[in-house]
């Protein structure tokens, strides 16, 4: 709930606290307000066990977080029969990478796998060759 607050703030918080209420009422305006909050999430507990049994036994995974439109999303690209696993898994970045650098620089893809890197991996870490100082790279005036 206070993820975000940081230490200056917290103090901050404390301080004003002290100030608005008194060191002889904080402790007891504390003791309120963490009844106060265990008391509604007791009650919202309550409704979802409520609104569970209302909506029967065709319901029991249901989950509130999935009402959240990213949480539902997220569920439903890892869910295994779309297939998308398959499809994220087969996508190999270095590989694409290396072909649209084949093709910024006007060489032709080579369809072997390299020798400097095993299993046919583009080595990312290596340097490039240095352009000769006549070599010059393509120019596009609409892109300018």
């Amino acid at each position: 709930m206070f993820n975000d607050i940081g230490p200056l703030e917290l103090v901050t918080l404390i301080v004003l606290a002290v100030l608005i209420f008194g060191p002889e009422k904080l402790p007891k305006v504390i003791q309120d307000v963490t009844r106060t909050i265990r008391k509604i999430k007791d009650f919202s507990e309550s409704a979802k066990q409520d609104i569970r049994q209302e909506l029967g036994p065709e319901f029991k995974d249901f989950e509130f977080e999935d009402l959240n439109p990213k949480t539902f999303i997220r569920k439903q690209l890892d869910n295994d029969d779309l297939g998308l696993k398959e499809i994220r898994n087969g996508f190999d970045l270095k590989k694409e990478m290396a072909e649209v650098t084949d093709a910024v620089h006007g060489r032709e893809a080579d369809p072997s796998p390299s020798p400097a890197a095993p299993g046919g991996r583009v080595d990312m870490t290596k340097k490039p060759e240095t352009p000769a100082a006549d070599d010059r790279p393509p120019f596009d005036m609409d892109a300018t």
